[in-house]
């Protein structure tokens, strides 16, 4: 099976054409390919489509976490998905469009130094009604913003969003002093939660700046998230702690966030191809 191997930010990725699974279960095959140390490894796999409408190429994506949970989409995932086709020649120009189980998002191409690409990517508008987040209040009524949940007797101000996938935003006074990844794994699968979580942890360093950690649903600690750094925008704008053109660091890197005046969010950030290869699946 051709293989490549794209990274956002150290989000990493394995890409597959879905055409080569010749019906193998994209489940069972990312719990496989994702293991570290025993296979490929990544963050999560990336399976495409090409398709021709009035003579056009048209994409489309299905994302795999590690532990093999289908997520609804990834803002470094399209931006991996974008650089390889790029690269290969099956998009030209410097805009195309991606179909994901949230909808279809939109990227331009801001800079090209191969394998390296940069991309700006409409993430659409963040959602905020709990029905449609798959969030499940034990206080109905309550504002989604500064939400207190429990975690072991322990009261947690949150904010619950959704970038077309679930996101629970914790801000933080000093990322250095919180266990985040602690916290994470347990936010990640709280009962008000039923399809579970992606959690960020936010840290306001000024207006303009945000340093963020993330923990992803089905995977466990990243570098870096481009939902939950949009996600984590979203938080600090409602709470009244950032601006709405936002820098957040991640473990990985700088992306650029705005939060624009139509509701909509921007992304925007690089992404490298970093293989491409033959892999040998193992029957199981």
């Amino acid at each position: 099976m051709r293989f490549a191997k794209a990274e956002a930010l150290g989000n990493d990725f394995v890409i597959v054409d879905a055409g080569q699974l010749a019906g193998r279960d994209g489940s069972r095959v990312a719990r496989r390919v994702c293991r570290r140390s025993l296979d490929l490894g990544a963050d999560g796999l990336i399976l495409f489509r090409q398709t021709e409408v009035s003579g056009r190429p048209r994409f489309s994506m299905q994302v795999f976490n590690a532990d093999g949970s289908e997520a609804e989409i990834s803002g470094n995932g399209l931006r991996c998905l974008a650089a390889l086709l790029i690269r290969q020649g099956q998009a030209t120009g410097r805009n195309l469009v991606i179909q994901t189980r949230a909808g279809a998002r939109r990227l331009r191409l801001t800079d090209s130094k191969p394998p390296e690409y940069g991309f700006n990517l409409l993430m659409g508008e963040p959602i905020l009604d709990p029905a449609s987040i798959d969030f499940r209040p034990d206080r109905p009524g309550g504002s989604l913003v500064g939400y207190p949940l429990v975690l072991e007797d322990h009261l947690h101000r949150v904010t619950v969003t959704s970038m077309g996938n679930p996101h629970c935003s914790l801000i933080v006074e000093d990322l250095e002093k919180t266990d985040w990844e602690g916290l994470g794994r347990l936010i990640e699968v709280h009962p008000c939660f039923p399809r579970r979580t992606n959690v960020e942890f936010v840290q306001v360093l000024d207006r303009n700046n945000l340093a963020v950690r993330f923990w992803e649903r089905g995977v466990g600690k990243t570098l870096a998230s481009g939902t939950g750094g949009c996600a984590a925008v979203v938080a600090a704008c409602l709470n009244g702690t950032s601006d709405r053109e936002v820098q957040v660091h991640t473990l990985g890197g700088i992306l650029q966030v705005h939060w624009r005046e139509d509701n909509r969010l921007s992304l925007t950030g690089p992404a490298r191809v970093v293989c491409q290869g033959q892999y040998y699946p193992v029957e199981d």
